[in-house]
């Protein structure tokens, strides 16, 4: 089932006006037109469900805000869907990283955790940066709890390593810092050999692209903007991944673990390579 959906304007599900504002809980008065706010009766849309504003607002992401037009279906999971929506969980004070995956529909289909966290990292991360320099690991599961992906980072003193198992434990590949000032590479790894690049397009690496061995680009992962409230006062980062062809592994679980973890695992280390 999806999560509630942030508060935010979004389409107005009775289709008398362009937007109508959900307030975490249930669609409200407000509506908007052509940028003029007015007020509207909920009453016609007392029966529209949260799920409905989560999939409005995964369509808006993808379509909207990382220009996207609709792929064709896949096959339901983080391996076989084209387009990825990673939204994470809004916190005004992040100690654990939690996310959620949907496909470009809108509908939930894993979940991303960070596991292992002692007490004293967790504080550490309120009243410092010191927990850059620790490990982190991320599982992702499905909805049905079925271990997916392990995706841990060491710690590090300036460049980073992000080693990704699968979910027996096996050791699928690595994503390898190469460079610690200017806009930010990353190598992919396996089995002693390239098997691609994650390439930041601006040196505040907010955007991606990924690439083959070829140097050919396969997917692109995308930030997008949740809106300057949300930006200022919390740490929540929201991706879209596109992967342009089917890939086999292990460059496609590398790839897909660079999407699930790019807040953790790579911008997270922003502090440390802006």
């Amino acid at each position: 089932m999806n999560e509630q959906p942030a508060p935010n304007w979004y389409p107005d599900p009775s289709g008398r006006h362009e937007q109508r504002y959900w307030d975490g809980g249930a669609w409200t008065e407000r509506v908007r037109d052509a940028g003029q706010e007015t007020v509207d009766a909920v009453d016609a849309v007392a029966a529209t469900t949260a799920d409905e504003a989560a999939t409005a607002r995964i369509q808006r992401q993808v379509q909207d805000q990382a220009g996207l037009d609709p792929a064709l279906a896949g096959g339901g999971t983080v391996f076989t869907e084209p387009i990825l929506v990673v939204n994470q969980k809004v916190k005004l004070i992040e100690v654990n990283n939690e996310y959620a995956v949907y496909d470009q529909n809108g509908n939930q289909i894993a979940a991303v955790r960070q596991v292992g966290q002692s007490a004293v990292k967790k504080v550490l991360r309120v009243v410092s940066s010191l927990d850059q320099f620790m490990t982190h690991t991320l599982h992702v599961v499905d909805m049905q709890g079925n271990l997916l992906l392990t995706v841990t980072r060491p710690r590090k003193i300036i460049k980073s390593r992000i080693d990704v198992g699968d979910g027996s434990g096996r050791q699928i590949g690595s994503i390898v810092q190469k460079n610690a000032i200017g806009k930010i590479r990353f190598g992919l790894e396996a089995g002693g050999s390239d098997v691609g690049s994650i390439n930041a397009e601006n040196w505040r690496a907010w955007n991606f692209s990924i690439q083959d061995n070829r140097g050919e680009e396969v997917a692109r992962i995308t930030k997008t903007w949740e809106g300057l409230a949300k930006t200022v006062f919390t740490t929540a980062d929201n991706y879209v991944l596109q992967i342009h062809r089917p890939l086999q592994d292990p460059l496609r679980s590398l790839v897909v673990a660079s999407a699930l973890s790019v807040d953790t695992a790579l911008k997270q280390d922003s502090r440390g390579f802006n």
